[in-house]
């Protein structure tokens, strides 16, 4: 008897990739293979779901009605829904989509296999919804989509009450993990072939306020310049009310964290920002990033900008563009305002017309462009160590190239040598030659080609004999239970 396949559809942020790792690897420990392709044929489909995103429960149900008449058609098929959404409409979902097998919440992924079995043997939907984490997501069976590079969680939920957003409600207050086990973690990693890892939370530099230590984070960027095979440590995403000197001067001495920032400004408006319950203003934003810059000159900052908050006004608005101005961020991530249902903001007075939303939003877009173009510019002619990445690079095939990360996170396309080509996760020496407002390239010959272990971890991964289908689905397809072999910022980590 064959065993049965499983399918994970991923929404939202970087915390639901994280997630969704962990439900594929659940579900490989429990005897799943993952099914071939992006086919509608799997034996057990899981949507991981946010709530933050627009029209989000539209997409869901949109998703779910398409595979009703394939459920319907396959006996045994099951369809289980968790994440965001999932903790927020509970029951609602089983009402609108009958169909529907599982439904658990951001608290409860590791019930996954126990909920399909149980639904399974009772023939009805299974909703169980946990308040409080049970446990912590790192702590479960994962199967990491790269071989080279991981995520590593530091926390869960958030102690900030934005109007804006519904996460605080959805995956609770601020839970930290410990340090020893963090680092335990980290090591484990780097031991598989891992030398990049991302430290993630919903606000990572408000890490200790469960423990009693408000310089836990810097601490921990520390520790982690200690791991010895450990070449990239990166972050996201912090809150400026938390982003304090220890954790500049941690950043600027440990070799190893990268001269790469993500600081959500929101909105350049005082206004605006307290209306948001932003425990900052203009001043103190632009106040970190001169001493971010002071300490790491290379560093490339990004952000996350919301347009059309309620009650923004036209003098609202340009003081977000004086603040693009002078941050000259290396990227945004720019959102028009939507009403999210749960949220105080969706309840306020002066929601902002759409047409004058988008004309602000376009005027943004269009100066954060001309920005993120010149700050490009001064890239070339540098000198760069690329990670060779997978995936990176859509039109890689047809021009020939390699596409990875600078230390910076800048994506990089360059030229693929004819001899000793460099894997993912290898470095390439290369040298900048033209700049894009969202990538660079090195037309030149590689200057160097450095194999490392993570290129190796990807060698040994990709020698595995099954075929490997492309696309974005996590992990590998094993019989029975796995080996444990080796997900963007935006979304609600972007504090």
């Amino acid at each position: 008897m064959s065993a049965k396949t499983y399918q994970v559809r991923t929404y939202g942020c970087q915390m639901n990739v994280h997630d969704s790792e962990r439900l594929s690897g659940l579900l490989e420990d429990a005897g799943y293979v993952r099914a071939p392709g992006d086919a509608d044929d799997a034996d057990v489909v899981v949507f991981n779901t946010c709530a933050v995103r627009e029209n989000a429960d539209n997409k869901l149900y949109g998703n779910l009605g398409h595979l009703a008449p394939k459920k319907a058609s396959r006996p045994g098929m099951q369809i289980a829904v968790g994440g965001c959404l999932a903790q927020k409409d509970r029951d609602t979902i089983v009402r609108r989509a009958p169909w529907v097998d599982v439904v658990f919440g951001t608290h409860n992924i590791g019930s996954l296999p126990v909920l399909l079995e149980r639904a399974r043997v009772r023939q009805e939907a299974q909703v169980e919804i946990a308040e409080s984490l049970e446990a912590f997501p790192s702590t479960l069976p994962t199967r990491r989509e790269s071989a080279y590079a991981a995520w590593v969680s530091i926390s869960v939920g958030c102690n900030n009450t934005c109007t804006f957003c519904i996460v605080p409600a959805l995956r609770g207050r601020e839970k930290d993990r410990r340090p020893g086990d963090i680092l335990a973690e980290v090591e484990a990693l780097v031991a598989e072939g891992v030398t990049e890892i991302t430290l993630l939370g919903q606000n990572v530099n408000a890490y200790g306020s469960d423990i009693g230590d408000r310089e836990a984070f810097s601490k921990l960027l520390r520790a982690c310049g200690k791991v010895e095979g450990l070449e990239r440590v990166r972050f996201t995403s912090p809150h400026p009310r938390d982003f304090t000197d220890d954790v500049i001067a941690a950043m600027a001495e440990t070799e190893n964290v990268m001269p790469q920032l993500h600081m959500p400004l929101q909105s350049g408006s005082d206004r605006v920002l307290k209306a948001m319950r932003r425990s900052y203003r203009q001043e103190r934003f632009l106040g970190i990033i001169e001493k971010v810059r002071s300490a790491i000159p290379d560093a490339a900052i990004s952000t996350d900008i919301i347009v059309g908050f309620p009650g923004e006004t036209e003098e609202d608005f340009e003081q977000t563009l004086h603040v693009v101005r002078e941050a000259r961020f290396a990227q945004a991530f720019t959102f028009q305002y939507s009403k999210r249902p749960g949220t105080p903001a969706a309840e306020m007075d002066g929601q902002v017309p759409k047409e004058a939303v988008q004309a602000r939003y376009e005027r943004l877009v269009a100066l954060q462009e001309e920005i993120s173009w010149a700050e490009n510019k001064k890239q070339v002619g540098r000198t760069l160590e690329v990670m060779v990445a997978e995936g990176e690079g859509r039109k890689d095939g047809a021009t020939r190239r390699l596409s990875g990360r600078a230390p910076d996170n800048r994506l990089v396309h360059f030229t693929r040598p004819d001899e000793d080509v460099p894997r993912p996760g290898d470095m390439a020496t290369v040298e900048v030659t033209y700049a894009a407002p969202h990538h660079l390239l090195a037309e030149g010959a590689v200057l160097g080609v450095r194999r490392t272990r993570a290129g190796d971890a990807w060698e040994r991964r990709n020698a595995v004999p099954e075929p490997k289908p492309r696309g974005v689905m996590l992990g590998l397809p094993t019989v029975g239970v796995p080996e444990p072999l080796p997900a963007a910022p935006g979304g609600c980590t972007a504090r």
